[in-house]
């Protein structure tokens, strides 16, 4: 049966989560109208124990396809970067901001279109479950579209990529690439090795690279043992996605009302406190 038109998902989230009973809800959302060329919900894969989060923009044409996460191109080169990292992929949990496939039709192509800030605020009741759900230590926002919303509007992902930003969403919170920028990609046609070349140094030694204790101080057990194989994590209160601000004010009566559940700017100072403590 088809769930009815939302504002948000939020109204649509199980009162008790696990990642099995999201991923059987979302099936069905249409929250945002990208269900109707979507060919289904792509929602994401890893396991409930998983201490590192990849989140990415939307699906892409093999995932809308196969409905899975990062099958496609981009996938492969996640899956190569991860590989010469050291990291097991089968141990991270990889997602979306946004659950469906945007695009536009060229020719007999299905090409991407970047989701506009009212679908991602659609489907941002589902990526604040998931990680709530999961708890993750790290999270690693992938392009510029997922790390301003899940980092904040102001992050620049040409400039502040691999930089750790206070975020009371985990301990641990950065971005990377592995797309190039369009004007990389019609100069070299070869630009998938470039592409490779630089989430592979963001995981490895330049960036990202305090999975191979880049930083041990700030970055203590992470480096290595806690990627491979998961700790427990300390309980943690309730962590909330940025809004975008042209749709705070509207987020904000939708809230007071109580016809939808939308998610809160995070106070960054306790994940910093923890940080210090580790």
């Amino acid at each position: 049966m088809a769930l009815r038109e939302t504002e948000t998902a939020a109204p649509l989230i199980p009162s008790r989560p696990t990642l099995k009973k999201l991923q059987l809800a979302a099936a069905g959302c249409q929250a945002c109208d990208l269900w109707k060329t979507g060919t289904q919900t792509v929602f994401g894969e890893g396991k409930q124990i998983s201490t590192v989060m990849f989140i990415g923009e939307q699906p892409g044409n093999q995932e809308d396809l196969q409905g899975r996460p990062f099958v496609g191109p981009a996938g492969n080169l996640l899956d190569k970067a991860l590989e010469e990292a050291g990291i097991d992929r089968s141990r991270v949990y990889v997602t979306n901001v946004v659950k469906h496939f945007k695009w536009e039709p060229r020719g007999k192509r299905r090409i991407h279109k970047k989701p506009n800030a009212a679908e991602i605020n659609a489907c941002r009741p589902w990526l604040q479950a998931e990680i709530d759900v999961i708890k993750p230590r790290v999270i690693i926002c992938l392009g510029s579209t997922a790390a301003q919303a899940v980092i904040g509007p102001k992050f620049r992902v040409s400039t502040q990529r691999a930089t750790f930003v206070q975020s009371d969403l985990a301990p641990f919170v950065t971005a990377s690439v592995i797309d190039p920028p369009r004007a990389k990609r019609r100069a070299a046609p070869c630009g998938n090795a470039a592409i490779h070349r630089g989430s592979e140094e963001d995981l490895e030694g330049g960036r990202i690279g305090t999975f191979r204790a880049q930083y041990p101080a700030q970055v203590p057990r992470y480096a290595r043992d806690d990627i491979i194989s998961p700790a427990a994590e300390p309980v943690r209160r309730r962590r909330s996605l940025p809004i975008p601000a042209s749709l705070a004010s509207r987020d904000r009566s939708s809230s007071r009302s109580g016809s939808n559940r939308v998610a809160t700017a995070a106070d960054p100072s306790a994940t910093a406190a923890r940080a210090r403590a580790l």
